[in-house]
């Protein structure tokens, strides 16, 4: 019995820890990842504005389907059994688009999505995401600063470029 309070005792302590942690971080963040792809820009932005292909080619993404019943443009992309919804906040063909999730203070996380698309020197396209995001929970925080606040760009990114049967390497331009 012993040990079981003991190792009770540790993982609260644990808990606490992370909590505390995560309380000192930042509840916003903003970041950026880049990729330089062969395809021209119209084509990159016609792929990155389809939202009901991105099951076709983004590795995480099982379903998106637009969700007729909001005001505006409104996906739902499913993640296995996790899933979220995007509104579509800007398009302008073929240089900006960004996504708003769809969340509210109550949420664990949020924030848009601003993808630059501009023509690189020798042709192709250098594709820019840029994350304004937050998260609520304390140890969601712990977990982001973890994993990197560039892990889901850099998957994108990493689709987007097999999508045009590129392999490559997302580039870190910042990290707030």
């Amino acid at each position: 019995m012993k040990w079981v309070l003991i190792t009770l005792a540790v993982l609260v302590a644990l808990a606490v820890m992370l909590f505390v942690a995560g309380m000192m971080m930042p509840r916003e963040h903003v970041a950026t990842s880049r990729i330089t792809l062969k395809a021209p820009p119209d084509s990159v932005f016609a792929v990155l504005r389809d939202y009901g292909s991105f099951p076709s080619w983004h590795r995480a993404i099982t379903a998106s389907v637009r969700v007729p019943t909001a005001s505006g443009e409104r996906w739902k992309q499913s993640m296995g059994r996790d899933s979220m919804e995007l509104d579509v906040i800007e398009a302008l063909a073929p240089s900006r688009l960004a996504i708003r999730i769809v969340s509210d203070e109550t949420s664990a996380w949020g924030g848009t999505w601003t993808y630059a698309l501009e023509s690189a020197s020798g042709g192709g396209t250098v594709v820019r995401v840029t994350e304004h995001g937050w998260i609520n929970p304390p140890p969601f925080r712990v977990i982001m600063s973890v994993v990197g606040a560039h892990r889901t760009m850099d998957a994108l990114l990493a689709s987007l470029g097999a999508r045009f049967g590129e392999t490559v390497a997302p580039e870190h331009v910042t990290s707030q």
